[in-house]
């Protein structure tokens, strides 16, 4: 046995810790765990005596966590996680064909998704399982294989792959422009303007690349586009977005160019993947495949 594995703590004192830092409760812990309450007492006390540290005190007829404890609990969530995240993937797919993917919610879906059918069929023995997430993230600590990303190419530790320029247009309902007159890149001040939290200096940008001036540019501020995007379909105001997502608006006239043709934004969309993962074959079956579908969309008129 390796030295190291005999100071390791038993799993279910472990899950127990955790499940008590997030419930704090022992009552609440032994229901999730499907033990009695003694059973997890016993387990938290061999726990703290393995380890020769309190994690534990007594708190109005309670059993609360100290600062240790609690530090401990968030390091043990996160290998829990892992291991969790190893079972699954494996029960998924014993062969090792698994990719594990973060993806930007209305990216992935609007843009990613379409073509993932493509992939299934050049790649079926490949399962892509797909996990949201909108803030950067630790790879050392969330257990993806790569993640599409929007912004620049300075993910430490990381490869990437550029997707897709982004470009945006102003957009808002028909029936909203036909009510108002825009003959003016300035004249957008105008009106209600509707800003996407992760792009906060997007309207900013657009005024100066059409020569405006313009001061504190007050609005509603919406934490995802499909939201903005229900905004500006009901009138609310006029929306910066993407142009990837303008071209499906327009096409089926839920929304219209307020003004202007598309203009490039300050970020771009890559998949990026850590390096220690790299050569997973996953992983290079998805790159390479990604690169031809580029590729040959490279040559398709816009």
């Amino acid at each position: 046995m390796n030295p190291s594995r005999r100071h390791l703590p038993s799993t279910a004192g472990l899950t127990a810790l955790e499940a008590l830092a997030r419930l704090e409760s022992v009552t609440a812990a032994a229901a999730e765990l499907n033990l009695t309450q003694s059973a997890v007492s016993r387990q938290l006390q061999a726990l703290e005596a393995q380890l020769g540290v309190e994690l534990f005190v007594r708190a109005r007829k309670r059993l609360a966590l100290t600062a240790a404890g609690q530090s401990y609990a968030q390091e043990v969530r996160k290998a829990l996680d892992r291991l969790t995240s190893a079972a699954l993937r494996l029960q998924t797919n014993p062969e090792g064909g698994a990719l594990h993917l973060a993806i930007l919610p209305t990216f992935g879906m609007r843009w990613l998704v379409p073509r993932l059918p493509r992939f299934a069929r050049a790649h079926p023995d490949v399962t892509v399982n797909m996990t949201t997430r909108i803030n950067r993230f630790d790879f050392a600590v969330e257990p993806f294989d790569a993640a599409l990303h929007y912004g620049v190419a300075e993910w430490p530790g990381t490869g990437s792959l550029l997707l897709e320029d982004e470009r945006v247009l102003p957009v808002a309902s028909p029936e909203y422009l036909a009510a108002s007159r825009l003959e003016t890149a300035a004249d957008l001040l105008k009106h209600p303007l509707l800003h996407i939290q992760t792009r906060p200096e997007a309207w900013k940008d657009w005024f100066v690349q059409h020569g405006v001036e313009q001061g504190v540019l007050p609005g509603t501020r919406y934490d995802q586009f499909s939201t903005i995007l229900q905004a500006a379909r009901h009138g609310l105001g006029i929306a910066l977005i993407p142009e990837y997502l303008a071209r499906e608006e327009i096409a089926e006239r839920r929304l219209a160019v307020a003004f202007g043709n598309p203009c490039p934004s300050r970020g771009a969309y890559h998949l990026i993947w850590p390096k220690e993962r790299q050569s997973a074959p996953a992983l290079v079956a998805f790159r390479d495949w990604l690169t031809d579908e580029l590729a040959g969309e490279d040559l398709l008129p816009r």
